[in-house]
């Protein structure tokens, strides 16, 4: 006979308000709150609109990132390759308004494709030729970085165009620009993965990878498309990136790829793919973007930076592992 309190506890956990996905989707918002509250006691300046529109400046980059990212780990893939792809649209879209200074718009698509085309060779080869998404993007990464290295001679690009500089720099009234991009960006994403076939392919893909095979949807395009969005996404914040610092870096982008797929996982997409949401990514791009700038502004080490992202990271997989086993 059954266990009367283990009954009750599972009939909770299962049946209303107390379920592992609710607990966690609302508990982030409660984070999120939480810190906002915190650094808004602590520092007289977190809560200044200067202030926040600096924080929303900086997470939006990283919030691009994360929305594209967010779509891969969803079929159960990864990309290390994004930062990488960053430096291949920084440099292809600086080279272009160097010579012309006026095609900031043809610059900035040029680089995007530059960088959605490599995303699509690391969707080939996990699909098509059955290599761990891990290795394949972490190939590409390597080849994108000596890619930018080579077409700039390893050497900065100097961005002198005003159009150009207007995409990472400028504001639309009071709000930056790319913050205006960043939003566009997730509703357009938003709109693919949850009222398109793709979208719900997406997480067909990502629960069970076998079944959705013999349903008739083309696995391996959907990856493609994937790793193609994700790429072009990249490519889109590389150009951000390099028109807000006025140059195009063979080396920019390192290290952002671990603060995207940071944020989705803080977001509660499952590493296992087929379970996650975009509003959760974004409220994980805030969370780590207010941690961020709350304790720069409290003046703590860089090196603790680290430490206390690295546990929130590991935090958010471990409430991962139990809401899966649950």
């Amino acid at each position: 006979m059954a266990d009367p309190v283990s009954v009750k506890r599972k009939a909770l956990l299962d049946g209303g308000g107390l379920s592992s996905d609710m607990i966690r989707r609302y508990g982030l918002i409660l984070i999120l709150l939480l810190a906002v509250i915190v650094l808004s006691i602590v520092s007289d300046t977190f809560l200044t609109f200067t202030n926040i529109m600096n924080v929303l400046r900086q997470v939006s980059i990283n919030g691009i990132l994360a929305v594209g990212m967010t779509l891969v780990i969803l079929t159960g893939g990864i990309d290390l390759s994004i930062g990488s792809l960053m430096a291949v649209s920084a440099v292809v879209a600086a080279s272009i308004v160097s010579e012309s200074p006026s095609a900031a718009v043809v610059a900035l698509i040029a680089g995007m494709l530059a960088s959605g085309v490599l995303g699509g060779v690391s969707g080939t080869m996990s699909s098509r030729l059955n290599v761990a998404p891990f290795v394949a993007t972490l190939a590409m990464m390597t080849i994108a970085r000596g890619i930018a290295l080579i077409y700039t001679n390893g050497r900065p690009i100097v961005i002198d165009s005003a159009a150009f500089k207007f995409l990472g720099q400028g504001y639309l009234g009071p709000v930056p620009f790319p913050v205006v991009v960043f939003v566009l960006v997730a509703a357009l994403v938003g709109i693919v993965l949850y009222m398109t076939k793709f979208g719900r392919y997406i997480f067909a893909v990502g629960g069970n990878e076998n079944a959705a095979r013999i349903s008739g949807i083309r696995v391996g395009r959907v990856k493609i498309g994937v790793y193609v969005i994700n790429g072009v996404l990249s490519g889109l914040a590389g150009a951000l990136l390099a028109s807000r610092i006025s140059s195009g870096q063979p080396n920019s982008g390192l290290g952002y790829e671990l603060d995207a797929i940071a944020a989705v996982v803080i977001g509660g997409t499952s590493l296992f793919g087929g379970r996650g949401s975009l509003l959760g990514t974004i409220v994980g791009v805030l969370i780590i973007g207010v941690i961020n700038n709350g304790l720069n502004l409290l003046d703590v080490s860089s090196y603790w930076q680290q430490i206390i992202k690295g546990v929130i990271i590991a935090g958010a997989v471990i409430l991962d592992q139990r809401a899966k086993k649950n």
